[in-house]
């Protein structure tokens, strides 16, 4: 979670909604201005102090700045594992990105930060006391994985970030079928959860988060959901069979009233199918140009100059040779 206050002048109310300064409204000509809006960003294992620089002036050195922290009625004290004095930068890394531990969640701490420039400093300006687990932004848990099973979901997941035996994490999923109304399953502990009774073959999908409980406290920390993601699910072996049976079913139906068909429209689908018919080569060719000639040209193609060819000669026929002897 970021918190920020735009006035130090913010109110009394000391929760942790925001964070507050506590500085000076007033500074010599030669003091130095304090640093202004302080902001905390907490989100999972990240805890990052930033802040922004003085009025400029006309003096020319760098600006650097210094921040420490304090526990409840403690004493203020340097970091020792981060570098955040004397730095020219407007924030504190508290945790390195996450990869170190930070501030334990159920501490309150203090943190102040001042600016430098040369031997002028400013005065220290103060946020209010804040508890990681209570003000952090708790996001989306890590690796999410889910396998689609025979009419459920199964989803595996860690949390987003470790926690001490004060507080532990409990989890919902939301989930819809593509077409259809939102549902909820949770809360529970555990770092899986299975979404029975659900349709075969259909597409449903999800969304998880984690909550932040701390024992002997009523803070309700930030949270935020993962992103959404889609998975079919798959069916059991007697769904599997019913479709399988259908489908066959519906094929052999299919299949069966195509050949009743060609049976009793043979002619026609016959006459469908068939090629239509050509017109012969030398027919269009005559038909393109109809000055050619084209008796001669079908004899050229269908008389062969090789051909043998046999001369036939009628030297008496039965009619004539009757008429010949009637005559006599």
């Amino acid at each position: 979670m970021t918190t920020r206050v735009e006035d130090p002048e913010v109110g009394d109310d000391p929760g942790f909604s925001a964070i507050q300064t506590q500085g000076p409204e007033r500074y010599s000509f030669s003091q130095l201005a304090a640093p202004q809006h302080l902001d905390l960003h907490l989100y999972n294992n990240e805890q990052i102090l930033s802040w922004e620089p003085p009025p400029p002036s006309n003096d020319t050195r760098p600006v650097v700045y210094q921040v420490e922290f304090k526990y409840v009625d403690g004493s203020w004290n340097k970091f020792t594992e981060v570098n955040c004095t004397d730095i020219t930068v407007t924030k504190c890394d508290l945790t390195r990105g996450g990869r170190l531990r930070g501030f334990s969640g159920i501490y309150s701490v203090s943190l102040r930060v001042r600016a430098k420039q040369g031997e002028r400093t400013s005065d220290w300006v103060t946020s209010t006391e804040f508890q990681r687990y209570c003000n952090v932004t708790v996001g989306p848990p890590k690796t999410i994985s889910v396998i689609p099973g025979k009419g459920s979901l199964i989803i595996h997941f860690s949390p987003p970030f470790d926690v001490t035996s004060e507080a532990t994490f409990e989890y919902r999923v939301r989930y819809w079928e593509k077409t259809g109304a939102q549902q909820v399953r949770g809360p529970f502990k555990e770092n899986s959860v299975v979404l029975s009774n659900l349709k075969p073959f259909r597409v449903y999908c999800l969304q998880t988060e984690a909550q932040l409980t701390v024992q002997n406290n009523n803070c309700r920390p930030g949270l935020s959901l993962s992103n959404v993601s889609c998975h079919e699910t798959t069916a059991d072996a007697s769904t599997r069979l019913q479709v399988t049976l259908i489908t066959v079913g519906t094929f052999s139906l299919l299949t069966g009233a195509c050949f009743f068909l060609f049976l009793r429209y043979q002619s026609r689908v016959k006459y469908w199918f068939q090629a239509p018919p050509t017109i012969p080569e030398q027919i269009q060719e005559y038909l393109k140009d109809p000055d050619q000639p084209i008796l001669d040209a079908l004899d050229k193609d269908h008389c062969s100059k090789d051909d043998a060819w046999d001369s036939v000669s009628i030297v008496s026929s039965p009619e004539k040779e009757q008429d010949v002897l009637q005559t006599l």
